[in-house]
């Protein structure tokens, strides 16, 4: 195949998968629609001059012999940016699950046209780039370097001013990045994770459906390492959770914070509230131990969704913010547009609009402890009225009572472009299957900012178990619309003996509005996640009077 012919069959390639991100919202960053072949295809060295800007694809040999597939693009002669040597800041962009090195390139031009360098590559292990999926483990690490050293020895790159930017997998390896290479001065990591584990398995409790949406992904597209086919294999069967734990916390650059604290790497994290793969909470954590430059920014939306128009080239919000970021971080530029220099930047759900602050302990400025009542005849309890102790609430475990999460990536979806997040009518969930608090009645808004936390006393005649917790805003006609949710296990508890169970709802901008009531709703099985409940169980809620039952809600 000649030059032209491989830079045509490359662009096709990346085109269907673009086509694919666009019109399949459940795969966001998009699944390709070839198979992965095999690692020695031929390089590729051939340039296209495109509206000034170069366009050239390359090949990028690894240490370990392995080569990864990847694009330049490079200024046009004369665009500001440059400095005295004529060399420019550059941004290193590792492409997204399943994706390849041509997925950014509406956004590399943009980036280019600005007086960037913008080198994107496809990971290892996917498409043509060779070797095997590491998940941002240790070789996907190295490979970092190697890109970077490969950037500065072939283009027009200035070591002083490097960058990383990423969606998902490219988000979260932009992070470990900076944590391995003290070159990288800025990383712009949207829809990232900071933590793995808190991904995969937050509260003790694994998140399936989001493990089965990332496999299916990679399965067209890529060849797994054997740690990686492993993993998730035990992560399906409930097997060897602490190796797969400690494999998911190799992978987080939580782990690593204090090595980007001691680069001093500037970071913004652009995430949805409702993401469902990489949950809003996790990546709050982890802004908060940062302690270089930083910026959080927060929207409406799930994994990956708010940042899909921006591969079709459009005016994108998210986008914006990073190539912003960068020219503050590696050009030493200053917006001046109101708001943009906050370091967090909420997006309120329902309708709230945008808010600015300061720090994340700056979002909510008061709590407010909602006490946990009795049942009622109709089997739902008080919730904000007197406190109350001495009750018992018994359901029968291991029954999906119809209060969910929702399905990953379409639910997160829904409450960003249609307010419409999932839904239950409150008065027909079954009270043998969840227990129900709601509150009377609020008369003005509800501000809630950030984390929602639950306390209660629970009894299982099972040593093992799981409970999920959904709080709900609930209108006049009783269709409650989620807030947030998190799921909460244990194990290695005496059948029928008491204990007390904390669960830290995912954190969340979200306002209540006036009229609405607030319901709690715990139940023991949910689709999105695997469960402990063994199915006919009997689990019991308790307010004991020494420690009473509540639901703190973190207010504005």
């Amino acid at each position: 195949m000649t030059g032209y012919g491989r830079i045509r069959a490359h662009l096709v390639r990346g085109r269907l998968a673009g086509a694919a991100a666009m019109t399949s919202v459940a795969l966001c960053a998009g699944i390709g629609t070839a198979p992965a072949s095999a690692t020695t295809a031929p390089a590729r060295s051939a340039a296209v001059v495109t509206a000034g800007s170069s366009f050239r694809l390359v090949d990028i040999p690894m240490k370990d012999g392995v080569v990864l597939k990847a694009d330049v693009l490079t200024p046009a002669a004369g665009t500001p940016g440059a400095d005295s040597r004529g060399r420019y800041p550059v941004i290193v962009q590792p492409a997204s699950w399943g994706q390849n090195d041509l997925e950014y390139v509406a956004q590399g031009r943009k980036l280019a046209a600005d007086g960037y360098v913008v080198v994107t590559y496809t990971v290892r292990g996917f498409w043509l780039s060779g070797g095997r999926v590491d998940v941002g483990g240790p070789t996907d690490v190295a490979d970092i370097s190697s890109v970077v050293d490969w950037t500065l020895a072939h283009t027009e790159a200035d070591p002083r001013r490097v960058g990383m930017l990423g969606l998902s997998l490219g988000a979260g390896m932009s992070l470990l990045g900076a944590a391995s290479d003290p070159r990288i001065k800025a990383v712009a990591a949207l829809s990232g994770w900071g933590d793995l584990v808190n991904s995969l398995y937050s509260g003790q409790t694994r998140h399936l459906q989001a493990a089965a949406l990332l496999n299916a992904l990679q399965v067209p597209t890529g060849r797994p390492g054997a740690e990686y086919a492993r993993t998730l294999a035990d992560l399906y069967a409930d097997r060897d959770m602490p190796e797969v734990v400690d494999w998911a916390r190799m992978r987080s650059p939580g782990n690593y914070v204090d090595r980007i604290n001691a680069h001093g790497t500037a970071v913004l994290l652009a995430n949805a509230w409702s993401d469902s793969i990489f949950n809003s909470s996790q990546i709050t954590d982890f802004y908060q131990k940062l302690t270089g430059p930083k910026r959080l920014i927060m929207r409406p939306g799930d994994h990956a969704t708010q940042e899909l128009t921006g591969f079709l080239g459009l005016d994108n919000e998210t986008w914006a913010n990073a190539r912003e970021w960068f020219d503050q971080q590696l050009k030493g530029g200053a917006d001046t547009s109101a708001g943009r220099d906050a370091p967090v930047e909420l997006h309120v759900r329902n309708g709230g609009g945008e808010e600015d602050y300061p720090s994340w302990q700056a979002v909510s400025s008061r709590t407010r402890s909602l006490s946990l009542g009795r049942a009622d005849a109709l089997g739902t309890g008080a919730l904000d009225g007197p406190a109350d102790t001495g009750w018992r609430t018994s359901i029968t475990g291991g029954i999906d009572s119809g209060a969910d999460a929702g399905t990953t990536e379409l639910s997160g979806l829904l409450d960003q472009t249609a307010a419409l997040p999932p839904t239950v009518e409150v008065p027909l969930l079954p009270r043998f299957a969840a227990a129900v608090w709601q509150s009377a009645p609020y008369s003005s808004v509800q501000p809630i900012r950030g984390v929602v936390r639950l306390h209660t006393t629970v009894t299982s005649s099972a040593s093992q178990g799981t409970v999920f917790a959904y709080l709900y805003d609930v209108n006049a006609l009783g269709v409650g619309k989620l807030i947030s949710h998190a799921p909460q296990s244990w194990s290695g508890r005496a059948p029928g003996q008491a204990f007390p169970l904390d669960v830290a709802l995912f954190a969340t901008a979200y306002d209540l509005p006036t009229g609405h009531r607030l319901a709690l709703v715990l139940d023991t099985k949910d689709p999105a996640y695997g469960g402990g409940t063994p199915l006919g169980g009997d689990v019991s809620f308790s307010s004991p009077q020494a420690d009473a039952s509540r639901l703190v809600l973190p207010l504005r």
